[in-house]
């Protein structure tokens, strides 16, 4: 069984129009890793010139926060669903 990655409507464009896509399971950092490696323009959305996650980016793994388990080494299970959720600001 694979785990599935759900892409924002945001970010399809860079994804190849994708809504999700399934990878096998391994740790966040590696199943990112997979995605941007098929879809090298999201990796430009996802993450800063340093290589890290932007501070705008959160990712989830089924309903808990990557930054409140253990980040990019957070481990996932053979059918969980990790979602990446951009921030979005607005108002006047």
């Amino acid at each position: 069984m694979a785990v599935t990655i759900s892409i924002p409507t945001a970010l399809r464009q860079y994804a190849g129009g994708n809504g999700s896509v399934a990878l096998e399971s391994g740790t966040v950092g590696q199943l990112l890793g997979q995605l941007v490696e098929q879809h090298p323009a999201l990796g430009k959305q996802l993450y800063g010139e340093s290589g890290q996650l932007r501070s705008f980016v959160n990712i989830y793994v089924g309903d808990e926060d990557i930054r409140y388990l253990q980040g990019p080494d957070t481990d996932v299970p053979d059918g969980e669903t990790i979602s990446i959720i951009p921030a979005i600001a607005g108002g006047n």
